[in-house]
């Protein structure tokens, strides 16, 4: 076989297992119709209260759920079926779209009970997320298993990518001109957040459909509950450095550099370019987290990749800050583009850390921590971006969090010098630098 085909046939080997083939097909509905459902909920929570503080409320009450379940959450996906876990949450999920559907249809205008069904999505993520996690090396061969972390953040990407361009073009979709007579005036009640929450709605069906045809291979530990093997995940990343540096690095520079929470205030106050320009916007990222995923798939990081991971982290808060700055369509979606192609080297790298660095038995309490941590960055970070918008106003908070995360990558060189020594992304590499770096630097 040449080395092309040899090649070629490497970077595609995770698509050889059927499982992997329906996950991904899953994941690709899920986040499709959870991105485009975020569009149409900041778009209306924004037209309702015309704050960023409201903004960054969604956030607080999508993470809200991960503070108080994340543990227990860790602990059922290890101690329980893990694919009855996730059929379980998404039907919560499903529910709470329908709740959204029908706030959106009745023109409810409170706020609050906005948040609470939002607090209901967090908390069947919060359930979910760990047991996904820990589900995929139950689906595929661990030799193949950084092939598949790298196509699963592809296919993240490209409907991470979508799902907001579907939202915002379905918001302002113009049913009544499309349609005469008597069904106009009842189409016409299905105009922007409705018909963004019934595609949503439609994807989770699919989800449920699909995912139900999924058969890991093992089984669950079957421990009893006890507050030592519920924390302990807490206290395994705790105590390994290569986890609590990418964890906690990935946790503070997305925190206090993402910019997402405020895009709508972007694209009404600073760009003026509407909601088509929004659903652009939040599509920048994905789009330069997809084509650096992709080429990743077919030139993987093979050596020096916690400097990688450091380098790119540093790059997306310099990127964040030329967002902020910048007033001009164009160069907001480059700067856009950058954050997502730079973070995206960091989740390839924090992923495969993860799930490769971690025992199989407590992938499911270390994944839980890991999405507290995620939670934090990205939900509560939501929250955060609307607090400091709120104070500052959103271009000096966009900017001030930029430099913020350039800085916390140079500390974070410094404090974690497992970070800069992790080279090659296997098991056995991970492990033995870990191994060796407690021996030579033991915790007090």
């Amino acid at each position: 076989m040449a080395e092309g085909e040899q090649r070629t046939e490497s970077a595609i080997v995770a698509w050889q297992h059927r499982e992997f083939r329906v996950y991904s097909a899953t994941r690709f509905l899920a986040v499709v119709g959870a991105e485009a459902q975020s569009v149409g909920v900041a778009w209306q929570v924004y037209q309702i209260t015309h704050s960023a503080l409201a903004l960054g409320y969604t956030g607080l009450a999508l993470f809200l759920p991960g503070i108080c379940f994340v543990l227990l959450a860790g602990h059922v996906a290890d101690r329980y079926d893990r694919r009855a876990i996730i059929l379980i949450c998404y039907s919560v999920q499903f529910a709470a779209s329908a709740l959204l559907l029908y706030v959106a249809l009745r023109g409810i205008h409170n706020i609050w009970l906005v948040y609470a069904i939002l607090f209901l999505i967090g908390t069947g993520r919060c359930f979910s997320g760990p047991a996904t996690s820990s589900l995929l090396p139950t689906l595929i061969p661990k030799e193949h298993f950084v092939n598949a972390v790298t196509w699963g953040a592809t296919i993240f990407q490209i409907s991470n990518a979508l799902g907001p361009m579907v939202g915002g073009l379905l918001f302002t979709v113009p049913l009544v001109h499309w349609v005469g007579g008597g069904r106009a005036s009842w189409l016409g009640r299905f105009e922007g957040g409705p018909i963004v929450y019934a595609f949503t709605l439609v994807c989770l069906t699919l989800y449920l459909l699909l995912f139900s045809t999924i058969h890991p291979r093992g089984a669950a530990e079957k421990k009893g509950f006890t507050i030592r093997t519920m924390l302990a995940g807490l206290e395994y990343v705790a105590h390994t450095r290569l986890l609590l540096g990418s964890i906690s690095l990935d946790l503070f520079a997305v925190l206090f550099g993402g910019a997402v929470a405020l895009l709508p205030v972007f694209a009404v106050d600073v760009l003026h370019i509407g909601p088509h320009g929004l659903g652009l916007l939040r599509a920048m990222p994905s789009l330069g987290a997809l084509i650096v995923s992709l080429t990743l798939v077919f030139a993987p990081i093979r050596r020096n990749a916690g400097r990688t991971m450091l380098f790119c982290v540093a790059g997306f808060g310099a990127a964040t800050v030329v967002f902020g700055l910048s007033r001009n369509i164009w160069l907001s979606c480059l700067a856009l583009f950058v954050t997502g192609a730079t973070d995206m080297i960091s989740v390839v790298v924090r992923s495969s850390i993860l799930q490769l660095a971690t025992p199989p038995e407590m992938r499911g309490r270390v994944s839980s921590v890991n999405w507290l941590f995620l939670g934090a960055s990205n939900e509560f970070g939501e929250y955060e971006s609307g607090l400091t918008a709120h104070w500052w106003g959103a271009v000096r908070a966009v900017v001030i969090g930029g430099i913020a995360s350039m800085t916390i990558t140079g500390l974070w060189s410094v404090f974690f010098p497992a970070l800069r020594r992790a080279d090659k992304l296997t098991a056995e590499d991970l492990i033995a630098a870990e191994k060796e770096l407690s021996a030579a630097e033991p915790l007090n």
